[in-house]
């Protein structure tokens, strides 16, 4: 009797176990691409003339182009703070960037709250095998370290930037494979393509989260001669080893792509807009929006971003309403019909109702901005903004003197260049007013420290 229970119980056990990994596996594997300093209009889904990018190009025709998609901070931690946790990440402090390692004493208390819940920790905890490809750039301390914060492979580095093909630059922000340091394999864009391919082609019960995050086409700008030689019309230097970073990217993107299955929804986006100012520039063009990298105006924060997910949203559509890059993290959950307990306290909302059909109007009525000194409103189609030569190093604005600020009517002027403060005193009042009343829900920044110029 006791021998036929224990084949019972085995045989329970077992069908247990089948029925948990069939369930797991009918659930969508999750890829996320961040690009990092793209300009706005440098690939084909928006207007890029001079750089094909025929995988970019082909990602929009099988899924969903934004137009008015935004990132929640114009530089690169704050916007990988807010994907990671689905919240503006002005409200638990991380509303500065990070300083590289070598050069922030201070960097043993700098980075991703440890009380904020990752994606990948949500994800992990429901089955997914989780895994960064690339750069992290939120915190580089061990209890910031991505293998802490949920993820269960690690291949990439954890600051800002990185060299694509010299190791000794990086002899300080090295590579890691998991956490130990490794030699730098080979241009960093290929190896990294390369890695992702291996992860999806992977034998596994389990579905997968891969965040795929590149660091092209952030400076330094270095590219090879296979790819510059794609580019040898383009007579400015600068330009044209841009180019053929971005192409490296888009060659790895598409061999990304070929290799998944069906069941995958796939996200690409841009950390932030490109970086045009001096001293930091990399070739990038943000036509037709005002402003770079470093400031909100739209060519700071509005960012490409594209999603497909086969047999659920319907390809070559484009989607206009705006929305933020804090909308990922519970969009990728319901994708995955897991539920978050805590929805309520994220700032995200899931996008995919609004992609098919089901809901009607936007998923934000307001998105808002607070970056040092400088800040930004949308409400609608009006946008109230002010930015600073010396935003970095100054503390949270506080809107006292209403005339500093910029009023723009987006739907007319994309470009951001009528400003109608002046003949529109009652709706700038009442964006500072709405902007203000947010900014009470914020947290006091945990570090006071500018950005490196590049980051």
């Amino acid at each position: 009797m006791k021998h036929n229970m224990r084949i019972f119980s085995a045989a329970a056990m077992l069908l247990a176990l089948v029925w948990l990994s069939q369930a797991q596996t009918k659930r969508p594997n999750i890829l996320i691409i961040v690009a990092d300093d793209i300009g706005y209009g440098d690939i084909g889904p928006y207007g890029s003339k001079d750089i094909p990018t025929p995988n970019l190009d082909a990602l929009a025709r099988d899924g969903v182009r934004f137009t008015d998609a935004y990132v929640s901070g114009p530089y690169c931690s704050p916007t990988r703070a807010g994907l990671m946790t689905g919240k503006y990440p002005q409200r638990f402090g991380h509303e500065y960037n990070i300083l590289p390692n070598s050069v922030a004493a201070a960097h043993a208390t700098i980075g991703l709250p440890l009380t904020e819940t990752t994606m990948a920790d949500r994800l992990k905890a429901a089955g997914y095998n989780t895994a960064l490809l690339g750069k992290w750039h939120l915190g580089s301390a061990p209890q910031f370290h991505p293998m802490e914060r949920g993820f269960e492979e690690f291949f990439g580095f954890i600051d800002g930037a990185h060299s694509y093909m010299s190791p000794t630059v990086t002899k300080r922000n090295p590579l890691f494979e998991g956490r130990k340091p490794v030699a730098d394999p080979g241009y960093l864009t290929d190896v990294l393509g390369d890695r992702a391919v291996e992860f999806i082609k992977r034998e596994r019960v389990r579905p997968y989260f891969l965040y795929l995050a590149f660091n092209a086409v952030h400076v330094p700008l270095e590219a090879t001669d296979k790819y510059l030689k794609r580019f040898a019309h383009i007579k400015d230097g600068e330009r044209r080893t841009y180019a053929a970073m971005l192409s490296a990217m888009d060659d790895n993107i598409g061999k990304t792509l070929v290799t998944l299955d069906g069941n995958t929804i796939v996200i690409f986006f841009n950390d932030n807009g490109g970086p045009t100012f001096a001293g930091g520039r990399n070739g990038s063009s943000n036509a037709p929006l005002k402003g770079s990298k470093r400031t909100t105006w739209e060519g700071g924060v509005r960012v490409p971003l594209i999603i497909k997910w086969n047999g659920h949203i319907a390809a070559g559509k484009t989607y206009s309403q705006p929305v933020i890059q804090l909308d990922l993290l519970p969009t990728a959950f319901a994708a995955a019909g897991l539920k978050l307990g805590d929805a309520k306290n994220l700032d995200g909302v899931n996008l995919l109702p609004f992609l098919t059909g089901k809901r009607s109007g936007g998923p934000h009525e307001t998105l808002y901005w607070r970056a040092g000194g400088m800040m930004a409103i949308r409400k609608g189609d009006w946008k109230l903004v002010r930015n600073s030569d010396n935003a970095f190093r100054e503390e949270p604005i506080v809107l006292t003197d209403l005339s500093a600020l910029e009023l723009y009517n987006l739907k007319d002027d994309l470009s951001e260049t009528k400003n109608l403060a002046s003949t529109n005193p009652k709706k700038v009042k009442e964006l500072a007013d709405d902007w203000t009343q947010w900014t009470k829900g914020l947290a006091k920044p945990g570090w006071v420290l500018p950005p490196a110029r590049g980051q």
